[in-house]
């Protein structure tokens, strides 16, 4: 069985919603891996498979491998500049399609 988007039936349309029902999981039945985004007040992140990447405001990326740091003490930004750019890249494109940006300066 395949993971759809949620959909919200509404008197007059049925509405797509963004994201992955977990339904599937409640049925003992496994979803596809996929990327998750985030942003709160400003700080920002992105998590796919064993890579995190984590920026607080206003300051550059951090990138993480948190197969093997889950405690995050070991920012592998400068060694893996492509993967920093793809994930950022990523993280851009959400977040305008997300309509995040511009970030909030409160």
């Amino acid at each position: 069985m395949e993971a759809l988007p949620p959909k919200v039936q509404t008197a007059t349309a049925e509405i797509e919603l963004p994201g992955t029902s977990l339904y599937p999981l409640l049925r003992k039945q496994s979803i596809e891996e996929r990327t998750l985004f985030f942003e709160h007040e400003g700080n920002r992140a992105v998590r796919q498979g064993r890579w995190k990447l984590v920026a607080l405001r206003h300051r550059p990326w951090e990138l993480y491998d948190i197969a093997s740091d889950r405690a995050e003490m070991n920012d592998l930004a400068a060694q893996h500049p492509k993967m920093v750019r793809r994930l950022s890249e990523a993280w851009e494109h959400w977040a305008e399609k997300s309509q995040v940006t511009p970030l909030p300066e409160d």
